[in-house]
């Protein structure tokens, strides 16, 4: 998919930290939006990008080094489209005026992810659910709107389930994850406290995960969206791995599948057509993996660029009816990059306003 429309003006809040590095390093060069503000908090602001970041990879794009940081107030940041990589802590309220004042805010933060007129999208599985953005408005009295993407582990477990839950109806989950230090932020987690061990605690972690799952498979309406009648039970696991969330499903269903059938339903799915060719959607939304040894972070957490979810090792499970691994990109696909490809859908589909 192209566009021939000069590039949109972006701006990232929160822009020095670990996902606010990422959400720069992706939209530079971006075919369809132009990085022109950056902000962060009050003790960065009106210094130079590069003399405030603590830049983690690579090399700093050098068309932002340069860009003075702003506060993050919608009188200082005037770009239509806003992505936040801000704390939970902060995010409410700036996110709010943000929308309030027109801008449309892709937001990374829990906040405003289980209200019922908010998006919680992955465009490949509920691109639909971006209806909820004209109720939104009607109920806030925004120009603007903000619309979320999901928790990181929840991102890979729903983009695995999505095409076997849409086949067969999903009726109990039972989800364990192995999550990357990556998600915990930078410097995150101590080296004395990983190296060699697993935590088997991420503050909050679970229960977004139970809730999110039910709302992003979940059908809209009218009114909102009903969630998927599953109930789903989750241990979150912080493990000695860079990048790239595992996570390991079972699942009972409404009608029991032929491990054949299922193989065939994950093998074939590509998700929404409307997602096909937007400028950060990979070829594979979900690759399938026959060897019994894969996925693994190390061999392909960058499959699709970061943005493929990898699935494999299903077989029958003794307790329900199957069970299957899948790991994706944390800070890629289930944080800026899944923002990005947000905005894009938004925009190929006319959701984003004057922008």
């Amino acid at each position: 998919m192209t566009t021939t429309r000069p590039p949109i003006q972006v701006a990232v809040l929160g822009a020095t930290g670990a996902v606010g590095q990422t959400f720069v390093r992706l939209l530079d060069g971006h075919p369809w939006f132009q990085l022109a503000e950056v902000a962060a908090s009050e003790r960065s602001a009106d210094r130079p990008y590069a003399e405030v970041t603590r830049w983690i990879e690579g090399d700093m794009p050098a068309a932002v080094a340069g860009l003075t940081v702003r506060p993050c107030d919608p009188s200082a940041v005037t770009a239509p489209i806003v992505f936040s990589a801000l704390d939970s802590t902060v995010a409410g309220d700036v996110e709010a005026a943000f929308a309030a004042a027109g801008r449309l805010v892709l937001s990374n933060a829990k906040n405003y992810r289980m209200e019922p007129d908010v998006p919680l999208v992955i465009p490949e599985v509920n691109a639909d659910h971006l209806a909820l953005l004209d109720v939104q408005r009607a109920r806030r009295g925004w120009t603007g709107g903000i619309v979320t993407n999901a928790n990181c582990a929840a991102t890979m477990a729903a983009v695995a389930l999505a095409p076997l839950h849409a086949a067969y109806g999903a009726r109990r989950v039972f989800v364990a994850t192995m999550q990357a230090v990556s998600g915990a932020g930078y410097p995150g987690v101590p080296s004395l406290d990983i190296l060699g061990n697993v935590i088997p605690y991420i503050g909050e972690e679970e229960p977004k995960i139970e809730r999110e799952l039910q709302k992003m498979l979940g059908v809209v309406g009218a009114a909102g969206v009903t969630h998927a009648p599953f109930v789903v039970s989750a241990h979150a696991n912080r493990v000695a791995v860079e990048n790239g969330h595992t996570v390991c499903l079972s699942v009972e269903f409404e009608r029991e599948p032929a491990l054949e059938d299922a193989a065939r339903a994950l093998r074939e799915w590509t998700g929404a057509p409307v997602v096909r060719g937007l400028p950060s959607a990979p070829d594979e939304p979900l690759h399938f993996f026959e060897p019994e040894d894969r996925p693994q972070p190390r061999r392909d957490v960058m499959r699709g660029r970061g943005m493929t979810v990898s699935v494999g090792r299903l077989r029958p499970d003794p307790l329900f009816h199957l069970k299957f691994v899948a790991m994706g990109h944390n800070t890629i696909r289930g944080a800026a990059g899944g923002s990005i490809l947000n905005a894009e859908l938004l925009v190929a589909t006319g959701r984003a306003g004057a922008a």
